[in-house]
């Protein structure tokens, strides 16, 4: 039986856990080889545990059991050559590239020192990611899709005044500019760009006790959370259900879909 991505390779940053390895484990249930990367290791304004070697090793073991390919290599959005170097490694195993799925993303919130890790990582990471990834889309001459995992912060002006946390609603909406003028830039070559906005989602990055520590003290000192509970009876999401939005949204069946920021998020946009 046909899937909907045999024949596509994928490109994923933040591959370790979480959100990214669902859009791995999703994408090669639906057929596509899998080019995986992560940091695998500590940013000193992020409180709470990164993903590691053995994360990344978990993922590749997830993707095989999909039915999947896998090439999964350590590596740091912050570097541009890092990256390309991860990119470089699953070309040569699989020879093209048709889908860029840019999530690598950190929380540093109640850091004073988060707003230069969080910025760099966030959205300059998703920058080099695409910059890395077009040159071969281009050549191609297929087209394309990039995505950008943004959020619900991406949409509206949610957070606290702590600096790692004003950092993070900051590329949030950043990536929407990104994506924005790349739509753009890379229609005549029939590559789409568009960004995704989930809001909570139970993933290490979210549920660990610094940013349940976070979440309380705002609602200790302000009486609510910081604008971001949802509309439809659902606390949080799964990164499954985030999965499938972006699944469809790198499909030929959003084939004309391009320039869009898609709210994953149970309605928490539209309630503010």
């Amino acid at each position: 039986m046909t899937r909907p991505l045999d024949g596509k390779t994928a490109f994923i940053t933040g591959a370790a856990r979480g959100q990214g390895r669902a859009y791995a484990v999703r994408l090669a249930a639906d057929g596509a080889d899998v080019i995986a990367v992560d940091l695998c290791g500590r940013i000193a304004s992020v409180p709470y545990p990164l993903g590691t070697a053995e994360d990344l090793a978990q993922t590749v073991k997830l993707v095989q059991d999909a039915g999947g390919r896998i090439v999964a290599r350590q590596g740091d959005v912050r570097d541009r050559d890092s990256l390309a170097a991860a990119l470089q490694a699953g070309l040569d195993e699989f020879g093209r590239l048709d889908i860029v799925i840019a999530n690598a993303g950190i929380a540093p919130m109640q850091s004073a020192d988060g707003w230069r890790d969080v910025i760099d990582v966030n959205l300059t990471g998703a920058y080099h990611t695409v910059d890395v990834s077009t040159p071969t889309m281009i050549e191609q001459g297929e087209g394309g899709s990039i995505v950008l995992i943004s959020s619900a912060a991406g949409l509206a002006g949610v957070g606290s005044a702590d600096a790692g946390s004003i950092g993070y609603t900051a590329a949030k909406h950043g990536l929407v500019g990104l994506m924005r003028l790349y739509a753009n830039l890379l229609a005549p070559h029939d590559i789409r760009v568009n960004s995704v906005h989930p809001s909570g989602v139970d993933t290490p990055m979210i549920n660990n006790e610094f940013i349940r520590a976070w979440l309380a003290d705002l609602v200790s000192t302000s009486g609510r959370a910081p604008g971001m509970s949802n509309a439809l009876p659902v606390q949080i999401l799964q990164a499954e259900d985030i999965a499938n939005a972006v699944a469809w949204l790198v499909s030929d069946q959003a084939r004309y879909i391009t320039g869009v920021t898609l709210p994953v998020d149970a309605g928490s946009v539209n309630k503010r």
